[in-house]
């Protein structure tokens, strides 16, 4: 199935046959501090920085409806945000992944966002828009 939007991600978490948890970690884009004035100039732009995780949490695919509820649970916490990552995460034949499991699993989503590793997470803006970043080219 072809993930084209946030409706057809939930509705493709709900047709699994095993249990499925859904994993957010919300980023914003910041200017690291030593940013040059190269990059300072790209960052007004709204080119460049540094994506910095400052919330996640995990959720069955019957727990969200829309992608407008996650925005104003999102909301709820009072933090500014650039984009949601989002993962899944299945279980095993009836069984629901662990709480341990999801831990991890959203430790690993964290990391990976921090070193740039983000080819395997769709990603959307807050008006819902799924895009696709690109890691600067060394």
């Amino acid at each position: 199935m072809i993930i084209s939007g946030f409706q057809s991600l939930l509705q493709a978490a709900r047709m699994q046959p095993e249990p499925q948890q859904m994993l957010f970690v919300f980023a914003r884009t910041e200017l690291p501090a030593d940013a040059s004035a190269e990059e300072k100039a790209r960052f007004a732009k709204g080119q460049g920085g540094a994506l910095v995780p400052i919330m996640f949490v995990d959720k069955k695919p019957g727990e969200i409806e829309s992608f407008a509820q996650l925005v104003e649970e999102a909301r709820q916490m009072e933090q500014d945000w650039d984009f949601v990552f989002v993962g899944c995460l299945s279980g095993q034949g009836d069984r629901e992944p662990s709480d341990e499991e999801v831990t991890q699993a959203l430790e690993v989503m964290v990391k990976s966002i921090q070193g740039g590793i983000i080819d395997h997470l769709l990603t959307y803006r807050p008006d819902g828009e799924q895009v696709r970043l690109q890691a600067p080219q060394l």
